[in-house]
């Protein structure tokens, strides 16, 4: 869907997976190279209802892009060695490596669509979600998936510098999900809010049953995907930095007014 109101800034969000791999057992998921794809559809529809290309790419600079990708890697892929070889065929540094490499192609070629105001989400303590600790038969968080995914996100920091230094008039930021989401204090952080599937796709939310009363004490409404509580705290302090670590070099809020605040990291 888009809409093209007199604003400054409009909003355009990339999820997914990064890499479509063979196995769709959860589902058709499209992966962002893809979604580029459909965002030059809908950059030819910005032109006609702007007149050309240069007046769609011109809008496009001044659009807040958001892009959240990489659990679905993980999680959907890498963490699944039974039925996904890619962790035979990578260490976790060498994946991480992989993926960057991957994302920052799209990335520019994001940026050549006309995208200047780029914010990266990065990933959150995937070895903590109640599919993780369901797995390893535990209550704690599992450190090796978290130490692969900070390799992930380490990464990605960087990445971001280069893309600032490199692309004119560029403006990335990376949010800290890692940070962030490791200080949502809720009540029920390990037990999901709905009744969960036992047959793939495991973990899910089952189709027609009622979740449980008070979602706001809840982390996770399954194995998987947090509550509107958890989402909300994360993005309020994406679009205004909480502390410093919580955004790089800057948050979403200083980046769409134009207030060049860059925090010491």
């Amino acid at each position: 869907m888009l809409i093209l109101p007199n604003r400054k800034h409009h909003l355009f969000i990339f999820y997914l997976i990064l890499i479509e791999k063979r196995i769709n057992f959860q589902g058709y998921r499209i992966y962002l190279g893809r979604q580029l794809e459909n965002h030059k559809v809908t950059i030819s529809r910005i032109a006609d209802l702007l007149g050309n290309t240069t007046s769609a790419k011109n809008h496009l600079n001044k659009c807040l892009f958001i892009v959240g990708i990489g659990s679905n890697d993980y999680i959907n892929n890498f963490l699944m060695p039974d039925i996904y070889p890619t962790s035979h065929f990578y260490t976790p540094s060498q994946y991480a490596t992989v993926l960057i490499e991957q994302y920052s192609q799209q990335l520019k070629d994001l940026y050549e669509d006309g995208a200047r105001k780029i914010t990266l989400f990065g990933l959150p303590q995937i070895g903590c979600i109640p599919d993780e600790l369901k797995k390893h038969s535990t209550l704690l968080c599992v450190d090796s998936t978290n130490e692969a995914v900070q390799l992930f996100n380490k990464n990605l920091k960087a990445l971001v510098d280069d893309l600032n230094a490199n692309l004119p008039d560029a403006q990335f930021i990376y949010i800290n999900m890692y940070s962030i989401s490791s200080a949502i204090a809720l009540t029920l952080l390990n037990y999901p809010c709905c009744q969960v599937t036992k047959i793939m796709p495991e973990g899910q939310c089952i189709p027609g049953k009622a979740p449980c009363l008070i979602r706001s004490t809840h982390l996770f409404f399954d194995n998987f995907h947090p509550t509107e509580i958890a989402n909300s705290i994360a993005t309020h302090r994406a679009y205004n930095a909480l502390l410093p670590s919580d955004a790089y070099p800057m948050d979403i809020r200083h980046l769409v007014t134009g207030n060049d605040l860059y925090y010491d990291q």
